[in-house]
């Protein structure tokens, strides 16, 4: 059985609540991970606990046991002149950047003039209800 501090491999696929698949493992290796070590989402941690090998479920992580509920103040509007000459910015691109500070921040552009670009520092994942199936593949 999963318990805090098992070291676990999970098959699973994450749709949003209209049933599309935002993630998956099919095709590819089960993650693995260790239980309650916050390498994965806190419901997705939670939703694992207690499973046998072998067990699926199927479990709804709400944003805040998810990737947080969208904070507004993470969306600016920066100058173009601060991205690269001849750089193509387009509605959806997503990119990272490094603060002065060193911090990575990954960002989606939102909108853009010839003057301004709108930033999404959110996660794209941030604000939404996760629904995801569960297999546990290994418990060690």
């Amino acid at each position: 059985m999963v318990a805090m501090g098992s070291r676990v491999s999970v098959d699973y696929t994450g749709r949003f609540e209209d049933g599309t698949v935002f993630d998956s493992s099919e095709g590819r290796e089960p993650i693995q991970f260790v239980a309650g070590e916050g390498h994965v989402i806190k419901g997705f941690d939670d939703a694992v606990i207690g499973m046998r090998k072998g067990e699926s479920k199927k479990v709804t992580i709400m944003p805040e046991n998810g990737y947080g509920s969208r904070d507004e103040k993470l969306q600016q509007d920066v100058p173009r002149s601060v991205f690269p000459p001849g750089m193509k910015i387009e509605k959806g691109m997503g990119f990272s950047f490094k603060t002065p500070t060193g911090e990575l921040i990954h960002a989606s552009i939102t909108g853009a003039t010839p003057e301004m670009v709108t930033l999404d520092m959110n996660h794209p994942l941030a604000g939404k209800s996760l629904v995801f199936e569960l297999k546990v593949v290994e418990i060690a």
